[in-house]
């Protein structure tokens, strides 16, 4: 049979095949409703939850095969709709099909909507779901896109939650290795675009969320991870490396610019501070759990600020006034140096109050600079200080982020050879630390500290215990 036949009656056939495919289908498109309850029952056992199609379901073939079903549900315990969407369409491979295999092309969701919840006993509403993780085969060669999402999260052991709204998925390139499926996550590769307007929780508002994730054979590259918080505009990357018997993750942060007084608004809508600040983190860590993450974390986390104006506060004439009045708190003027994403965790619980109850007037800090050494979970201050017009306060000790405790923490007043004058010293859980009273060291009250700075010019003492020895200079 000579090339150019062959080629007809290929075409032929394959042309009298389609239309007898049409033929069959014509029927099932026509009634595909009437299938409903079997798509359900088929599809509440493929994922170990309840599925339910409360809208309209069709079939079609153009542009491929495809099932749409219009507000499709997934039902958790007593009936409460775990996660739903308004319209689900599936794209099937055809000759798999055929072959009584399930191969998916395309995902599509529309407006979908998931409820996360976590009990009191620490279970979640959708552990159930784990039977659907053999289904990440069916995905291989496929993209998955969603829109117009919304993510629901709720905590009722620590009355916690997260909202992340109109938020748009697009997964392409999806290829899964064989093997288990607790090791499927190691043979994964996709590429992936995600954009969220908005992630809110109690205490924080991110916009404008946008991340790119390059993934390959169990390697994630999250880069770059952009987004607006604190009134700034913040961009990092993320590197998990799940091959190994322990994950492990690269992080780097910056966030340039961002508003001193939009962050202490997440402490209390009295402001108590305005200006920019940078801050920027590198950390490195590995486990399975969040506690292991914490506890392996290392790296650094720098904050740095200038032309700041603490509000409600003349802080030169309190600490001038300090030893007469005993009512002002070092530690709480602490909290400027925690500012920033990483502050949230340490201020959240304390507040340092005194900060939002000026006495009035304002203070400008003309320098300011907070950095830290990140070793298995402990952070340790660096070089931590801020200068004023006439002071200098400092900064020692750590945070321990694993057992959620200040360690052995001193903020001070400190002379120009960076000895302390007067002290303050907070230990203790983060959510109800311990606050020492003010110590006083040196009596430099007024007129009397600046004689004192001409007496140790002329007549130099003794060499002090040096409480602080950074970059922070001391006000002239």
């Amino acid at each position: 049979m000579s090339r150019p036949l062959k080629r007809i009656l290929f075409i032929i056939g394959g042309a009298v095949g389609l239309l007898v495919l049409v033929a069959l289908a014509v029927p099932l498109i026509l009634g595909a409703n009437r299938y409903k309850p079997q798509l359900e029952a088929a599809a509440s056992d493929a994922l170990g939850m309840d599925v339910r199609v409360g809208g309209r379901l069709s079939m079609g073939f153009f542009p491929g095969l495809h099932v749409t079903m219009e507000d499709g549900r997934i039902l958790g315990e007593q009936g409460v709709v775990v996660a739903s969407a308004k319209r689900v369409r599936l794209f099937v491979d055809l000759l798999p099909l055929l072959r009584k295999e399930l191969r998916l092309r395309r995902i599509e969701l529309t407006q979908p909507t998931l409820s996360i919840e976590r009990d009191a006993e620490g279970r979640y509403n959708v552990e159930r779901l784990k039977k659907a993780v053999a289904l990440l085969g069916a995905l291989d060669g496929a993209s998955v896109s969603l829109s117009d999402g919304t993510l629901l999260f709720a905590d009722r052991r620590s009355g916690k939650g997260i909202k992340a709204t109109d938020f748009d998925l697009v997964v392409s390139r999806v290829r899964v290795a064989g093997g288990r499926n607790s090791q499927l996550l190691k043979g994964l590769s996709f590429k992936a675009e995600l954009n969220c307007g908005e992630v809110r929780t109690k205490d924080l508002s991110v916009s404008a969320l946008k991340v790119l994730v390059d993934g390959k054979d169990g390697v994630f590259q999250l880069n770059p991870v952009t987004m607006s918080v604190f009134g700034g505009h913040s961009e990092g990357s993320i590197r998990a490396d799940v091959t190994g018997p322990v994950p492990i993750y690269l992080v780097h942060y910056s966030l340039p610019g961002f508003r001193i007084e939009e962050f202490l608004k997440a402490l209390s809508p009295t402001k108590a501070a305005e200006g920019g600040m940078d801050f920027s983190a590198n950390l490195s860590m590995r486990g399975n759990t969040s506690r292991q993450l914490v506890e392996s974390a290392a790296g650094d986390f720098s904050l740095r600020g200038g032309d700041l104006t603490l509000v409600g506060h003349d802080l030169d004439g309190e600490i001038s006034r300090f030893e007469s009045s005993q009512n002002f708190s070092l530690v709480d003027v602490g909290a400027v140096f925690l500012a920033g994403p990483v502050g949230l965790a340490v201020t959240k619980g304390y507040n340092f109050a005194s900060l939002f109850q000026g006495s009035g007037g304002t203070t400008r800090i003309g320098a300011l600079v907070s950095e830290w050494r990140i070793e298995h979970g402990v952070a340790q201050a660096t070089d931590v200080a801020l200068a004023t017009a006439e002071n200098r306060i400092a900064l020692q000790g750590g945070l321990d982020f694993v057992s959620g405790r200040f360690a052995d923490m001193t903020v001070a007043v400190v002379d120009a050879e960076g000895c302390a004058t007067v002290r303050q010293a907070i230990r203790g859980p983060f959510g109800k630390p311990e606050v020492e009273k003010p110590h006083v060291l040196k009596s430099l009250t007024g007129p009397m500290r600046k004689l004192y700075r001409k007496a140790r010019g002329l007549f130099p003492s003794g060499p002090c215990e040096v409480f602080y020895s950074g970059s922070v200079a001391p006000p002239k």
